[in-house]
């Protein structure tokens, strides 16, 4: 007979322990195998995750109708500011212009954002001497604004390096908030804040004839 050569399958004892414990391994393979869909990385191209090492903010009265201005400069000179956001590793990713543009469009609707605050990321790092100043580009109140700086050292681990209040009085008042140094590994090595202008360097090269800011193409001074 053909089953003497053993063509036939055999049938093998139920042995209901084994499925129970083969059913249980299928499960928690499907739930890893969802695990790992959860925690995977987007792959959408074109995306880019930024990284940024410090955080420089500055904040002042909810619903203030003035206009301040965070001007930052790194140590080989590059400044972000309103005209020039990106420079160098400096970006200045929010500008706010007091009661002028703080609004946001819900259901199609214009509604006035009472949030007063301005944001620049340090994105690498470079050694040496880091200035944060305050402008006060329009005065509408005729009072004098308190305006907080807070910079944040954000790696390894969040860190504040530096948080207090600057009062600029008037159109055209620009204050330091403070001045940090860095060594070659990102570390805060010294924090002072011994006044230095930055609108100043722009006035100098206005003044030797430099109009336009050869990084922007723009006037130094003015804004549309």
């Amino acid at each position: 007979m053909l089953d003497d050569f053993g063509l036939y399958p055999r049938e093998e004892p139920f042995d209901p322990l084994g499925v129970m414990l083969f059913k249980a391994l299928q499960v928690i393979a499907f739930l890893f195998f969802l695990a790992l869909l959860a925690v995977s990385p987007d792959s959408k191209e074109g995306k880019i995750d930024s990284k940024a090492e410090f955080i420089i903010t500055l904040d002042w009265p909810d619903n203030h109708p003035d206009d301040l201005d965070l001007f930052v400069q790194d140590p080989v000179g590059n400044i972000s500011w309103y005209r020039h956001r990106e420079a160098g590793f400096l970006t200045l990713d929010r500008d706010d212009r007091g009661g002028a543009n703080d609004f946001i469009m819900v259901n199609g609707r214009k509604i006035a954002s009472p949030i007063r605050e301005e944001i620049v990321t340090v994105r690498g790092i470079l050694a040496g001497e880091y200035t944060v100043n305050v402008s006060h580009f329009q005065a509408t109140t005729g009072e004098p604004v308190p305006a907080i700086v807070k910079v944040q050292k954000l790696n390894p681990i969040a860190q504040v390096v530096f948080d207090d209040k600057v009062t600029v009085n008037h159109t055209g008042d620009e204050k330091t908030a403070v001045r940090f140094r860095l060594d070659a590994e990102g570390r805060v090595v010294d924090v002072q804040q011994r006044p230095k202008s930055l609108l100043e360097t722009f006035r100098n090269r206005r003044a030797n004839g430099a109009d336009l800011d050869p990084k922007t193409g723009v006037r130094m001074l003015g804004r549309e």
